[in-house]
């Protein structure tokens, strides 16, 4: 009986050691932060009727759409992240009202106020209305930094986090976008640049206000007679975002504040957030509204104070707090934006990166960093001994430290990577902030191997983001994609004649650099002629460029050989 036993339990063992998956099952994970958990309260799905005629869909993705009804159509202020979060709020809309949709305004151009917009129009024609810049803006993250900004920003939101891992975004239940997410986007077709357009859409009296603050090209959107104010991203239920860590260029914070007293003036009985729950009440909305810029504020003018004494930014970060009047409040907790990171924004967005220390100048990559502080612990296996003793004292951000110098030593450390994976998860559970706990613990499972992200390749954009961008800004990857090794001894212009559209570009590379303009060249080595649409399409990868060439697609003078190689220095692989 007893051999029967253990013959059972051999097969057994066996059996689960054939069946184990090769994608290692991840710890369960560290419990949110009290506050940041009761957050997720914010963000019950619903449509709210704010005030008669003005809907807003809450919890259907990371943004609101915001619904106004007029005499004879209605208008959608920003459309959601993708497809299928769009789609959800349409419906939603349509038990509303079947008037038709006359009008859609953008409040400005990030991915989660616009890219759902073909759902709403249901392919019917619609004026679109924008700040002059939203185009410009939306063209650089698309053509020119999608990589690295779909890497990180899945990373802030936690798109890749199993359910139980997720708790919220700050600002939204979540992003209902990923790597394979249907865009849905349509470019605007009226814009301004001043600091103010009036319209009127479906006998609607609207507002457009240029209002710089969580994006250069924001505007907030005011309806006189209902006294409804819709502030975009410029207000929402959390600390504001004054940088994110997906990565953006510096956001003018003394800009924002200016943007909130223009909103204050207008002394708003209905405030509509394109973020969280909307508010009701001139005089709730005014405190508000106030104690957000006086926040913002705060931090800019002892951010600035700070440096004139003398401080690096390490130093001003551990000096700057929210007065407790402020910090108290529920509308400035930390679920997105941070204190601590925006002083370095702030620091960089006056003075640059170099915070003052003459030593900061030098250089030291991380290899030779790891292997000093190796020397110095007495060791590698001392450092290893010094990491794990950080860790189990609860250090956890000095243990990050130090494994990531080992792992810089030896990438196939597993204590160092177990270190590392453990300080991250800590640091995870004490985050009140949405953006750093996703982050952390983002990292921690690509470090276990639980999950992969891979970036979007400019190139690989979808047909349908194709149509929409005009052959210019869909160019505008090229010079930052050219492999410099690949082209080190290159010397060529290619004259690019767009046969629909009646434009002509040059594109010079030159040992490294490829200069791009709008222009005839003098003297091209290569001329090509084609339909815009086409060599979109070749450039991102969707149609053979020698194939075009042979059906009549592409029209080439000079060599068709030379033109394939050019093409290719602007492939990674």
């Amino acid at each position: 009986m007893l051999v029967f036993v253990r013959i059972v339990l051999i097969g057994a063992l066996m059996f689960a050691a054939a069946c184990k998956p090769e994608t290692p099952v991840p710890e369960p994970p560290p419990p949110p932060h009290p506050d940041l958990a009761a957050h997720t309260a914010e963000f019950k799905k619903e449509i709210i009727e704010v005030t008669e005629g003005v809907h807003v869909a809450i919890g259907y993705g990371l943004a609101n759409s915001i619904l106004i009804e007029g005499d004879d159509g209605v208008i959608i202020v920003d459309t959601m992240e993708s497809a299928k979060a769009a789609s959800a709020v349409k419906e939603e809309f349509d038990k509303i009202t079947d008037k038709p949709l006359r009008a859609i305004v953008y409040t400005h151009n990030h991915a989660d106020h616009v890219f759902g917009t073909r759902v709403f129009t249901d392919g019917e024609g619609v004026e679109i209305y924008s700040h002059a810049t939203t185009l410009e803006r939306l063209s650089r993250v698309v053509n020119t930094l999608r990589p690295t900004i779909f890497t990180r920003s899945m990373r802030q939101f936690g798109t890749y986090l199993p359910p139980e891992a997720h708790v919220n975004c700050g600002v939204g239940p979540r992003l209902e976008f990923d790597r394979d997410t249907h865009p849905s986007l349509l470019l605007p077709t009226q814009t301004f640049d001043g600091e103010r357009m009036a319209i009127t859409v479906a006998g609607v009296e609207i507002e457009l206000v240029h209002a710089p603050g969580e994006a250069p090209d924001e505007i907030f959107v005011w309806l006189p007679r209902r006294r409804v104010l819709l502030p975009a991203d410029n207000y929402y239920k959390s600390f504001p975002n004054l940088y994110a860590i997906r990565g953006t260029s510096y956001r003018d914070v003394m800009q924002w504040v200016g943007s909130l007293d223009k909103m204050r003036d207008l002394r708003p009985e209905f405030l509509i957030p394109a973020h969280t729950r909307p508010l009701v009440g001139a005089d709730l909305i005014h405190e508000v509204l106030t104690d957000y810029r006086d926040a913002i504020q705060f931090v800019h003018d002892q951010t600035i104070r700070n440096m004139n004494a003398g401080l690096t930014p390490d130093e001003i970060v551990a000096r700057v707090r929210l007065p407790s009047h402020l910090a108290e409040k529920p509308y400035l907790h930390e679920y997105y934006g941070r204190v601590d990171w925006s002083v370095r924004a702030i620091f960089s967005g006056y003075l640059g990166w170099f915070g003052g220390n003459a030593t900061d100048l030098g250089n030291m990559t991380p290899l030779e960093y790891a292997d000093r502080l190796a020397a110095l612990a007495g060791g590698v296996e001392m450092l290893a001994e010094r990491a794990r003793d950080a860790f189990d004292k609860g250090d956890h951000q000095w243990a990050l430290v130090l494994a990531d110098a080992l792992l810089e030593l030896d990438p196939t450390d597993e204590n160092a990577r177990s270190v590392r994976i453990g300080g991250l998860r800590a640091l995870a559970e004490g985050m009140v902030s949405a953006n750093g706990r996703n982050y952390y613990l983002t990292q921690a499972l690509e470090a276990e191997g639980a999950i992969e992200i891979e970036p979007q390749d400019t190139a690989e954009t979808p047909e349908e983001l194709l149509r929409v961008f005009p052959v210019g800004s869909v160019m505008e990857s090229l010079p930052v994609n050219l492999d410099p090794d690949k082209s080190r001894d290159v010397d060529s212009v290619v004259q690019l004649e767009f046969t629909d559209t009646d434009e002509t570009f040059t594109l010079h590379v030159r040992r490294g650099v490829a200069e791009l303009r709008k222009k005839t060249a003098d003297d091209p080595d290569i001329t090509v002629r084609c339909d815009s649409f086409v060599w979109k399409q070749i450039l991102a990868r969707q149609r053979n460029a020698a194939a075009a060439y042979a059906t009549g697609k592409l029209a080439v003078d000079g060599s068709v050989i030379d033109l394939a190689k050019i093409l290719l220095m602007f492939r990674s692989e």
